[in-house]
């Protein structure tokens, strides 16, 4: 008798994909990737005050061409005009990535920023390193020994 083979199971990423592009796509958002990679769009001194809410796209003209969008950012107030005065370069770098002419303006609204704060990396025991290094065979280069017994130290630990 044979049984139904089981499902195998799928990354999460394929399950909350559509999810999340769907959420995305009401903001006005063709990808993910603006807000995902804000930092990298806009630059360390832009995004570490600002990130995109969500692009408002108006109605296409009488030719059925859609003018370029309007970029809705949330800023913090203290840098709010300093961000409006780098509207033109915000716009600039979008469009660079996006790899055509998406954004027109930039819309600030003065709000706290949602972060999520990195976990703190926590310290290597060296205690513990140096009591991997001892038992590791026989290994010529030094570095190497070392870097190995911080491997097996952390690898522990987690």
């Amino acid at each position: 008798m044979n049984k139904p083979p089981r499902p195998v199971g799928r990354p999460l990423r394929d399950l909350i994909g559509k999810i999340v592009g769907d959420s995305f796509a009401r903001q006005g958002f063709a990808s993910a990737e603006l807000v995902t990679r804000w930092l990298e769009i806009a630059g360390a001194e832009i995004a570490a005050v600002s990130e995109p809410i969500k692009i408002q796209w108006p109605r296409p003209d009488d030719t059925g061409i859609r003018p370029p969008g309007t970029l809705v950012l949330r800023v913090e107030g203290p840098a709010a005009i300093e961000v409006q005065h780098l509207a033109g370069l915000i716009c600039e770098r979008v469009n660079r990535f996006l790899g055509w002419r998406a954004i027109e303006r930039v819309a600030l609204r003065q709000a706290p920023l949602r972060r999520i704060s990195p976990k703190a990396a926590s310290k290597p025991d060296a205690a513990a390193a140096a009591r991997l290094a001892a038992s590791l065979p026989e290994i010529a280069d030094d570095d190497l020994r070392a870097a190995l017994a911080r491997l097996g130290a952390a690898v522990k630990r987690h």
